[in-house]
């Protein structure tokens, strides 16, 4: 790795001391000055508003011991840049060398953006949107923003111009911050309809076309020199923990877009509530290394890799644009950029997706399955141990067997650095929860995956595992300070789930009805999402009330649940998806594990090495998906029988078993749209995809 260079948008190294010196007989006075100037709001006023300017009450407990006090978004970059202002905070690779910041560095540079964006006109409350990939200048934008006074909005790169423009509107969005000419052209197509906007920075690739209101971003960076330290000082000391400072959209999901108002306090409490909860290292007794690829306009992924590694001192690596045609969604490990970046930072913590814990399983399966007979032995054996001592360790007990060292030196260590996370200490999972055949194959190569649970309306996090307290196909336990709820249970326990803390979000801009319909008059959230809370206040979450499907009968069946057995069952499937509302049963939707372009992230049609070897178990010679569609394979067709068959004898209901079910001739993925970004199945898009092969399994009646 090369060493730390000078960056071109930094000021000479005298003014980066001078800066250390005003921050060290600065912070203490200026956090002490707003804490007792900040006053909490009294009880009569509401935990929720629909208006940007407007300010809430904080969830506080009765306890004022027990409360963290309320920090702004500056603060928490202030104080980092205090304490830990020449340890490396984040680095993006340029062609095949990597740029590199301190703390100090980053803290000025945020300064700078935050003076450019005034100078170019940014308003208090006003919107600075940013679209393109992670990357230095993405979250320099964004924190600079915050400290001009405005609202950062994090925008996912693949979305259309007309919803860009929706979010521009909503947002009063003054300024736009993309990453290359293809971002800049969605705006050119819809500038005319922003009335607010009033300049574009492009951070990457050289402009193309000169336009009046259009900076490059050391251009604009040079405007900071216009723009006095005490008049941004100024600004920054009127900001309130409980005002707004980020908006988020539930970008990816059905339906018109909701945009979430975030508070200073939502951001800074769930970041130190997130880092009491897990393990993180802190400087000097160690530095967490930390890679940001999943999109950074999801809160809980911005929280882990903005927030808490600013908060920890952490140092974070971006992705180098050179990583193909990177679209900004996450891609494929293996060959591809991720496994690339991986091996090279070697990260302390890792957090992924399902998706991307997918084809991490994949290519691990692929590695033991090509190794020799006698090698596989040596694996299934350490594999063995690996689950049986990990599920031990979960429940208590600590000892290890004498010959795990021996397994670890083997099978663990090597599998770890096969995926480029062998100095990895924390392996996370953030959106859907993932299928216990995945848990428990990690578990075995001794990579237990930490299970997170949050909606983008509780700033992303609600629960977390940890290696102190995990149980499989839970998602952990509550952030410090927050409660959860069940109501509406059924006789099983399963019921909706209910939130509440500091975490909850402000309200939704600009949509007061909305908001009282998802935070009630003492502030808990109401998430539609259903789940229980075990004895040791582990929580399951078991589905969503929007997913429910009603029969014709009257029966209401939650398919979470039946998918989560069809996939256990029968390990060929990826996806398991039921359908039948208002149809008199229910039929599934399957697709089996195809391989995947690493290049792309498009699924291809020859079977995944796991299938094959299933296939020839059973001694079928399938190795393509074409071999296995129509019923072309008795074989595979009647293994896949029997599993349905497995999974209707579990069911607490004739209305719950499976009727028919279909292989679909093409695995779900992110660019095929079943998928949304963070791997969450988009069900209202596969019945529109595949609404073909779904009347089919209906054209003729079953008894």
């Amino acid at each position: 790795m090369t060493d730390p260079k000078e960056s071109d948008n930094l000021q000479s190294s005298g003014r980066i001391l001078k800066t250390k010196t005003i921050l060290r007989n600065k912070i203490h006075s200026t956090i002490l000055k707003k804490a007792e100037n900040f006053e909490i709001l009294t009880p009569g006023s509401s935990y929720w508003t629909s208006k940007r300017e407007g300010q809430v009450q904080l969830r506080m407990g009765k306890d004022p011991l027990e409360n963290e006090p309320p920090v702004t978004v500056p603060d928490l970059i202030m104080s980092a840049a205090t304490k830990y202002s020449h340890y490396l905070a984040i680095g993006s690779k340029y062609k095949k060398s990597w740029q590199l910041l301190t703390y100090i560095e980053y803290y000025e540079a945020c300064r700078r953006a935050a003076k450019a964006f005034l100078k170019v006109g940014l308003e208090r409350f006003h919107g600075v949107g940013i679209m393109g990939i992670n990357s230095s200048e993405w979250v320099i934008a964004s924190i600079g923003a915050i400290m001009a006074g405005g609202i950062s909005v994090g925008i996912l790169s693949s979305i259309s111009p007309k919803a860009c423009q929706v979010i521009a509107e909503t947002a009063e969005m003054d300024i736009f911050v993309v990453d290359n000419d293809r971002q800049l052209q969605k705006i050119n197509q819809i500038q005319g309809y922003l009335k607010h906007l009033k300049a574009i920075i492009q951070y990457r690739e050289d402009i193309q076309e000169v336009q009046p209101n259009l900076y490059s971003w050391k251009g604009f960076l040079d405007l900071a020199d216009g723009i006095s330290d005490e008049k941004l000082d100024k600004i920054i000391d009127t900001l309130k923990p409980n005002q707004c400072c980020a908006l988020v959209y539930n970008q990816g999901t059905t339906g018109p877009s909701k945009a979430i108002m975030l508070s200073h306090d939502n951001i800074t409490w769930t970041t130190a509530a997130t880092v009491q909860s897990l393990g993180f290292k802190c400087p000097p007794q160690g530095q967490e290394i930390l890679v940001s690829y999943l999109p950074l306009c999801f809160p809980g992924i911005q929280i882990l890799d903005v927030w808490v590694a600013i908060s920890v001192a952490g140092t974070v690596y971006f992705p180098s644009i050179d990583s193909g045609k990177w679209s900004g969604l996450p891609r494929t490990p293996g060959t591809g950029f991720l496994m690339e970046l991986l091996r090279e930072v070697q990260p302390t913590t890792f957090c992924g997706i399902p998706w991307v814990w997918d084809r991490m399983l994949d290519s691990l399966k692929t590695k033991f399955l090509d190794s020799t007979a006698f090698r596989r032995r040596i694996d299934r054996w350490a594999m063995r141990m690996g689950l049986h001592t990990n599920k031990k360790l979960m429940m208590g007990e600590i000892h290890q067997p004498l010959c795990f060292g021996l397994a670890k030196r083997l099978t663990f260590e090597p599998a770890r650095k096969f995926l480029g996370l062998n100095h990895c200490q924390q392996f996370l999972n953030m959106g859907m929860g993932l299928p216990s055949g995945t848990l428990d194959f990690f578990l075995s190569v001794n990579i237990p995956i930490m299970e997170l649970y949050g909606l983008s309306e509780c700033t992303g996090l609600h629960t977390v595992s940890n290696l102190q307290a995990y149980r499989i196909l839970s998602s952990g336990k509550a952030l410090p300070q927050t409660h959860t709820k069940v109501e509406k249970e059924h006789k099983d326990g399963i019921g909706n789930l209910c939130i509440w803390g500091r975490h909850v979000f402000m309200g939704y801009l600009r949509d007061k009805q909305s908001t009282e319909r998802k935070v009630d008059n003492h502030g808990w959230l109401h998430t539609n999402d259903l789940g229980f809370l075990d004895f040791d206040k582990f929580l399951y979450v078991l589905g969503n009330n929007n997913d429910l499907i009603k029969l014709s009968s009257g029966e209401t069946v939650n398919p979470y649940p039946i998918e989560e057995r069809v996939r256990t069952r029968i390990p060929i499937v990826r996806y398991a998806m039921l359908v039948g509302q208002d149809a008199p049963y229910l039929c599934a939707l399957l697709t089996l594990k195809c391989q995947i372009n690493p290049e792309t992230g498009e699924a291809r049609s020859n079977l995944t090495s796991e299938v094959v070897d299933c296939c020839r178990k059973l001694r079928s010679q399938s190795t393509w998906l074409s071999d296995v569609l129509y019923d072309r394979d008795p074989l595979v067709t009647e293994f896949i029988n029997q599993g349905i068959q497995d999974v209707n004898s579990e069911a607490p209901s004739m209305g719950a078993k499976i009727i028919k079910w279909v292989i679909l001739d093409n695995d779900f993925s992110v660019d095929g749209g079943e998928l949304g970004p963070m791997s969450k199945m988009n069900r209202s898009i596969v019945v529109k995809i595949y609404q073909e092969e779904i009347q089919k399994l209906y054209e003729t009646s079953t008894s």
